[in-house]
């Protein structure tokens, strides 16, 4: 390994930057294997021109696969269309090996980094959804209630950021402690027996458990904020 290889790996991986960040957009394993694998294209285009041109060279003789990417340029099945292209190519599993030697070479583990990202992503869309439809019930309840003030709304996303740390196995300690602070007894249904004055974000409990879940939605590339709006 050499300082220039370095360099050279550091470059492709930054210009490659945008299509990783891409997973942050992400609903389904699908859509994050599309990304993966678009970027294994991208730096395969910097770092192994000799596999990526076969590949090149596979999509633009191949008429179906051609006409394909022509057709979905400038629309949202875009890189996706491209992708399974790709990946259809006889050439494509020697494009991935070449892309993770030069990787190894200089001491990069390209899928652990991608393995982070996707579980991430994967942990906080599972938690969304199962928190999902305790927050349609909290924010009807805003909706309806003409007299809310700023506070009804904090109390309703404290409730929203417990019921996401349930799903958050890094929380697990945090929410169970909360749940003890507040006198839940039925933990997967903080509205039961609800006392807000015990919901008292001041409360030294509670700064723990809403980092925590601020950090799960880090992980996914999103935001607590983001997932109430949605």
């Amino acid at each position: 390994m050499t300082d220039q290889q370095v360099a050279h790996f550091t470059e492709a991986f930054n210009r490659n930057r945008a299509t990783l960040a891409l997973f942050s957009k992400c609903s389904t394993k699908d859509e994050l294997d599309v990304v993966r694998d678009a970027f294994f294209l991208g730096m395969a285009s910097q770092l192994c021109p000799n596999e990526y041109e076969s590949i090149r060279e596979c999509l633009i003789t191949d008429e179906s696969a051609f006409d394909a990417i022509a057709s979905s340029i400038n629309t949202d099945k875009g890189l996706e269309t491209t992708v399974t292209a790709a990946r259809a190519s006889p050439h494509w599993l020697d494009l991935v090996t070449a892309v993770h030697a030069v990787s190894n070479t200089v001491g990069s583990d390209l899928d652990g980094i991608w393995t982070t990202l996707e579980k991430g992503r994967l942990d906080w869309l599972g938690a969304v959804a199962a928190a999902h439809p305790l927050k349609v019930i909290l924010k009807e309840a805003l909706d309806k209630d003409k007299n809310k003030t700023e506070r009804d709304e904090v109390d309703m996303k404290m409730v929203y950021i417990y019921a996401l740390s349930l799903s958050i196995e890094s929380s697990a300690n945090e929410s169970e402690a909360w749940r003890k602070v507040v006198r839940m007894t039925n933990k997967a249904n903080p509205l039961q027996d609800y006392n807000g004055d015990l919901w008292d974000p001041r409360k030294e409990e509670w700064r723990p458990l809403d980092l925590g879940v601020q950090e799960a939605a880090e992980r996914g590339g999103s935001s607590f904020q983001a997932a109430w709006d949605a």
